[in-house]
């Protein structure tokens, strides 16, 4: 990737707010050359990464961090008057949650970022939004800026919406799949392409569209993804029905090449901080702009995700004998997804959560988000390894597929559960392997799969150093 010429006169960037997206397009634009100043109110969190510390968990990102402060091109602050004075190209990248007794999103960060600027901004600049907002926001936006700013029309208004996935998000910040300008002005474009020349040389597809039609681009996308998501959870529901296998059904339907394997996983389903909230926000913005019915099958792409939560939570209670009470379950997951401490509308939470309202004793092991776990359910028990959350477990519910769950040896676990029973969440395990070792199996959408004869399982005083199946 070509890095910009401090001679081609490379717009200076600033990115506001540094959250999971702001903290990674800083730092990812750093590295690709630019001089770049990322900004937030959060004084504890500017003190982290001015120290080189990621505030949340994401493979790569520390390293690249580091990388850039030691550049000297990567700085943070706490006063947006640094920010006016120093940027080009200003990226606001404040979060959009969904909105207090509402499916709408709060964009109040949002509009506090711009207005922020716009009341300090001196000299011709481009305000770039890169958060997931509803359709009209950017043209609101433009108004309002216009109105506040010294400069008028002059401070423009675009919009370049992200498409991170958390777990790869280095790569698809520095090797992204597509770029989508929503602009207004040749202007504007011209710029643009200035603060994203690297990617652009190095032959990214680039989208230059409107303003409302790049808003739509992401909330589109993750409606596409939940809905996909959703479909093969609905064809579990089936398979439950007449004792078909939704993991073989998934299987034949990946191989038409007009549906594709990506996203058909059948499982306990999505959560995070994106796909539920963004797919109420796109259906409550619908109906405001009077074409609700269009999209009116997101709320039950909704209801079918989450009802795998309860479902998840039937098996487990089936396993345990119909009765939750006083029974002991090793919840291994807590994070929404692997390869992130995220645990916001995340499924595997919420299973445990409801496990314990109905009196299971449940023991929380994750690899990366117990921190973020207990500070929102303190009651639930967390330990800090494998082997101490299945120890004496009478049911083992899978939630979240981290590699250390996969790869676990089902002999060395039988060793240490007090009942070899296991509710696979995320369709992660070897059903074939675990039956065959004497573990009781079920997973949603697929036959019940009692256990066979282990047959010379390990004993209960075997060493974990010696188990092949656990990370030492």
């Amino acid at each position: 990737m070509n890095t910009p010429d401090p001679s081609s006169n490379a717009p200076k960037i600033t990115v506001i707010g540094t959250g999971y997206l702001g903290a990674t397009h800083a730092i990812c634009m750093a590295i690709m050359g630019f001089d770049v100043m990322g900004f937030d109110v959060d004084h504890r969190k500017i003190g982290q990464l001015r120290a080189g510390q990621v505030p949340f968990y994401e493979p790569g990102l520390p390293e690249k961090l580091r990388e850039a402060l030691a550049s000297g091109r990567l700085t943070f602050t706490t006063s947006l008057d640094e920010v006016a004075e120093f940027g080009d190209v200003h990226f606001i990248c404040v979060g959009t949650p969904q909105a207090a007794n509402s499916f709408a999103a709060n964009v109040s960060y949002v509009e506090s970022a711009f207005m922020g600027l716009a009341a300090r901004i001196s000299r011709k600049a481009l305000l770039v939004g890169k958060s997931t907002v509803p359709i009209g926001t950017a043209q609101r936006l433009t108004s309002m800026v216009s109105e506040t700013s010294s400069l008028g029309a002059e401070l423009e208004v675009a919009w370049n919406p992200e498409f991170l996935r958390e777990g790869f998000a280095v790569q698809d910040t520095l090797h992204p799949d597509r770029l989508v300008f929503g602009v207004t002005s040749a202007w504007a474009e011209h710029t643009l392409r200035r603060a994203f020349r690297p990617l652009l040389d190095a032959g990214t597809p680039l989208i230059v569209a409107d303003l409302a039609t790049a808003e739509l681009v992401k909330v589109a996308a993750n409606s596409f993804l939940a809905t996909k998501i959703s479909f093969i959870n609905a064809m579990a529901e089936v398979c439950e029905a007449t004792s078909a296998d939704v993991s073989l059904l998934a299987s034949a339907l990946s191989l038409d090449d007009r549906i594709g394997g990506r996203f058909l996983k059948p499982g306990l389903g999505f959560g995070g901080g994106c796909l539920p909230k963004d797919i109420r926000a796109f259906k409550h913005r619908a109906e405001e702009l009077g074409v609700g019915q269009a999209v009116s099958f997101l709320g039950e792409v909704d209801s079918i995700n989450n009802r795998r939560r309860i479902r998840t939570v039937d098996l487990v209670r089936e396993l345990a004998g119909g009765n939750l009470a006083g029974v002991r379950v090793a919840a291994l997951g807590a994070a929404f997804k692997p390869d992130s401490d995220d645990v916001r509308d995340a499924p595997a939470l919420d299973v445990a959560r409801m496990l314990y309202l109905e009196g299971a004793i449940v023991t929380v092991y994750d690899p990366e988000a117990n921190a973020n776990a207990h500070r929102l359910y303190p009651d639930l028990n967390y330990v800090d390894s494998l082997a101490a959350a299945v120890e004496q477990a009478d049911v083992v519910a899978l939630l979240t597929e981290w590699k250390e769950f996969r790869i676990a040896d089902p002999d060395y676990l039988g060793g240490l559960v007090r009942h070899r029973r296991v509710v696979d969440g995320r369709h992660a395990l070897d059903a074939h392997l675990y039956t065959s070792k004497g573990w009781e199996y079920r997973a949603l959408g697929r036959p019940c799969q009692p256990g066979r004869p282990a047959g010379g399982a390990p004993s209960r005083t075997e060493s974990p150093s010696e188990a092949p199946g656990l990370p030492r």
